[in-house]
């Protein structure tokens, strides 16, 4: 079971205006926000629910590619506002919302690049 993921950004403000306003119909809220100074070197953002951040953007040294992560979205309708979402904080499209059947008959999911590059997406599995 996955307990969190993390990976660092170019622009930590820039990350947090899209991260916000993306994951925020998904429900996933800025929980942390660490100051370079708390860590002796790092800033980093924690994101999630329930008081439980799951999904940290950080300072530090990129990876030589970039990622793809997936949030699970209870219906096709968040899906649909995680995208709009994420297009309106500055991502750029990487598949309009939509059946993927490819992966299973439910599959809706929509992606949206992040201002790094990275593929961020929301998906439901949940018939229509």
């Amino acid at each position: 079971m996955l307990d969190h993921v993390g990976f660092a950004v170019s622009d930590l403000e820039r990350a947090r205006k899209f991260y916000q306003q993306t994951l925020s119909p998904l429900g996933i809220m800025l929980l942390y926000d660490i100051t370079a100074e708390q860590t002796d070197g790092e800033a980093y953002l924690g994101f999630g629910e329930d008081q439980r951040p799951y999904f940290w953007v950080g300072t530090g040294r990129r990876f030589g590619g970039n990622i793809h992560v997936a949030f699970l979205a209870e219906t096709r309708d968040l899906v649909d506002q995680f995208h709009a979402a994420g297009l309106k904080a500055g991502g750029k499209d990487n598949g309009a919302p939509g059946l993927r059947p490819h992966y299973h008959k439910n599959y809706y999911g929509a992606f949206v690049l992040d201002p790094d590059g990275n593929n961020i997406e929301a998906v439901c599995h949940r018939p229509a």
